[in-house]
């Protein structure tokens, strides 16, 4: 799967990088069909100490996910949007697949 990571207002260190590519990678084992996955990574300006924000685009075939969470540090909203992404990946996985 191809990770598209975007900082905005802000630059990224590649050791965050290589954090949303290894969590990205795990989405792999519950659904094979992830075409792409655009990460936006931004810093909203205020006060408040939840101000990091990742939104997470997937592109499957035949369907788009997005997914946004507001938390205090990049490595919480990354992974609590891919706990979200995940169940609706569980979802999406048993409403294509046939039964039998």
């Amino acid at each position: 799967m191809k990770v598209n990571v975007h900082a905005v207002n802000f630059t990224v260190d590649k050791k965050l990088v290589d954090f949303v590519q290894d969590r990205m990678d795990k989405l792999e084992k519950h659904y094979d069909k992830v075409v792409t996955a655009d990460v936006f990574l931004k810093v909203e300006k205020t006060s408040d100490k939840e101000n990091k924000i990742a939104e997470v685009k997937l592109n499957v075939p035949g369907d788009e996910f997005m997914v946004k969470k507001q938390c205090k540090t990049f490595e919480e909203a990354v992974d609590h949007t891919l706990e979200s992404l995940e169940r609706l990946l569980q979802k999406r996985k048993e409403k294509v697949s046939p039964h039998i």
